[in-house]
């Protein structure tokens, strides 16, 4: 009961403080628009263009209409999410009847799960139960040191990042910030883009290169927090995996299912090392691995 309230705590704030916050920031990027766009027209493309020999052009007129005419003509984000919500009485009953069933399906679930994984694991061969069980606890115990802890990482990371960039004095610091820590779920890609997008929303607001250095300190520090602090502490080694494995990994899961695969390639990856090393243990401890051939006399 204590979680629950506190999860529905953390949603109530977030719809009504945070939200309403992101919202203004949200109302202030797209003003910057024209000028990014300028900014894109008139130094950037012509750069690439004389140095590179690339020839590029972007018009983000249309994409800050399209978002505005999307966020309807009061541009309440909240308001509208609500009467998304609340289009129709079934839609209303259906939204809460699943608000009220997710917590009563999740506590019996908890209560009976210690019977449930028993009741499986009597179904299993006997002579291989105790090697499957080690392997499924220990995919179960990476799962869970991954999510849990990436979690944690994105919410830590997106309060660095967005009190370091409001602490600059940077108008869309808080949703860039919370950006950069959402999509910190893919490794390396939160640092990259929140640096990029808060050095452009800098050099547009600013007009100068000192905020640029205070931007690559705040993103130093939560990379720094990260490396050494974060990740050791609410991840730990669990996950076992070497940083240039992870890379491959995010990069052939993007390659083979878009997306998808970059969002799921670490855990997945992690899940096959499991296999790997208890595959690995079992040929070393096997007779095929041990035994020697015999010399036969001729």
């Amino acid at each position: 009961i204590v979680v629950f309230l506190i999860i529905a705590f953390d949603l109530f704030c977030f719809v009504f403080l945070i939200l309403p916050l992101l919202e203004q920031q949200i109302v202030i990027m797209l003003k910057q628009i024209p000028k990014v766009s300028e900014w894109l027209t008139k130094t950037l493309w012509p750069w690439l263009n004389e140095h590179f020999h690339i020839r590029a052009s972007i018009d983000l007129d249309d994409f800050r209409k399209a978002l505005l005419n999307y966020l309807g003509g009061s541009n309440k984000i909240t308001s509208n999410i609500w009467r998304m919500v609340s289009h129709s009485g079934m839609a209303l009953i259906q939204f809460i009847t699943a608000l009220f069933l997710i917590p009563v399906l999740t506590f019996y679930l908890l209560c009976d799960w210690d019977r449930v994984t028993n009741a499986a694991s009597k179904l299993l061969p006997r002579a291989s139960e105790k090697n499957i069980v080690k392997i499924i606890n220990a995919c179960g115990e990476v799962l869970a040191a991954f999510f849990r802890g990436q979690l944690l990482v994105m919410i830590c990371l997106g309060i660095i990042y967005s009190t370091g960039l409001w602490i600059i004095g940077l108008d869309v610091g808080i949703l860039i910030g919370l950006l950069a820590g959402l999509l910190s779920i893919v490794p390396y890609l939160g640092f990259t883009s929140g640096i990029l997008l808060a050095a452009i929303a800098s050099l547009l607001q600013f007009h100068d290169w000192t905020h640029l250095l205070w931007i690559g300190l705040v993103f130093g520090i939560g990379e720094l927090a990260e490396s050494f602090v974060l990740v050791p502490w609410l991840v730990g080694d669990r996950i076992g995996l070497h940083p240039i494995a992870v890379i491959f990994a995010v990069l052939t899961g993007g390659q083979l299912f878009g997306f998808t695969g970059v969002l799921l390639a670490v855990p997945a990856s992690a899940v096959i090392m499991v296999f790997l090393r208890n595959f690995y243990e079992y040929y070393l401890n096997s007779y095929y691995y041990s035994k020697q051939k015999k010399r036969v006399k001729k």
